[in-house]
């Protein structure tokens, strides 16, 4: 009679084990080698807001701070110059659509291969190239009452129309809309020629096969092809709109007429600098990062909602 012996089984859990082991070893090290990384973050970033939220608490002049509380923030909301600069942030974001619209059709025909399209191609990433302080010299030059415009205006006989649009409140946004569009033209034209080159050239040479026009394969087949670039340079060209435009004013207008074009950066270079309120200045800087901080936000859900 045989006897069998029974072969004891092997553990289920063991190998299960060693790859929760494996998992938090690689976690570890990925925690490991993100502290450096993380403590510039706090160091150059969050160390900085921290101290612009005690500061936006505080009468600060630049050396000496008086901690007075939240009337900071009060007397702030109550001042007419901040939401000013609110509106006129907000009315030049009607300037957004054209900053997109203008160098997505440029795009578009530069991937034609039109005639000369390197040539174009280089001109349009000219302004990108270029200060900002420069392109803000010559636009005004272009908008003065004596300038390039005016005598544009004077050489085609329309002179009953001369026009100083950086002298009128109602006229100096409208003119630094205009340049600031011009900036984005290089930049958001080679945003959208890199995503146009990652385009299946034979999804359009089907759509001719079929029977659609430039019309319906753009519509049908660029634009969505285009939608992810779209999001990032409309997040790109909104950040610029609240966080890039000093230097243009600074040149262009100074913030007037009285405060006609003073947006939000500009308030709090106005407010810390030459009115020597820094607390009110960080206050604001805190105001223009929490607007700046939901761009971002929507811009991910953007992103995440597409996926």
């Amino acid at each position: 009679m045989s006897t069998t012996i029974p072969i004891p089984a092997t553990p289920t859990f063991a190998p299960k084990a060693r790859r929760m082991t494996l998992k938090r070893r690689r976690q570890f090290a990925g925690v490991v080698f993100a502290l450096p990384a993380i403590a510039l973050v706090v160091c150059f970033i969050g160390v900085p807001i921290g101290q612009a939220v005690y500061y936006s608490f505080t009468q600060w002049n630049g050396l000496t701070s008086t901690w007075i509380g939240p009337s900071t923030w009060t007397q702030a909301f109550h001042n007419t110059n901040l939401w000013t600069a609110l509106r006129n942030n907000g009315l030049l974001l009607l300037s957004v659509p054209f900053a997109l619209a203008i160098p997505l059709g440029i795009a578009v025909l530069l991937h034609q291969r039109v005639a000369g399209w390197r040539v174009f191609r280089s001109i349009y990433f000219l302004p990108t190239a270029i200060s900002w302080v420069v392109l803000g010299l010559v636009a005004e030059r272009f908008f003065a009452y004596q300038g390039t415009l005016n005598s544009i205006i004077h050489a085609l006989g329309f002179s009953h129309i001369s026009t100083n649009m950086l002298g009128y409140q109602s006229e100096a946004l409208i003119a630094l809309g205009i340049t600031f569009v011009f900036t984005m033209i290089g930049t958001n034209t080679m945003l959208f020629l890199t995503g146009l080159a990652t385009l299946d050239p034979s999804l359009e040479e089907a759509a001719r096969i079929d029977g659609a026009g430039r019309w319906r394969i753009f519509r049908s087949i660029t634009l969505p092809h285009l939608s992810r670039f779209i999001q990032l340079a409309f997040v790109m060209t909104v950040i610029a709109l609240f966080s890039a435009l000093f230097s243009l004013i600074f040149v262009m207008t100074g913030g007037g007429p009285g405060y006609a074009t003073t947006t939000m950066e500009f308030l709090i270079y106005e407010t810390g600098f030459n009115q020597g309120d820094f607390g009110t200045a960080a206050l604001y800087g805190l105001i223009l990062f929490v607007i700046t901080g939901i761009v971002g936000v929507v811009q991910l859900r953007l992103i995440g909602s597409n996926e």
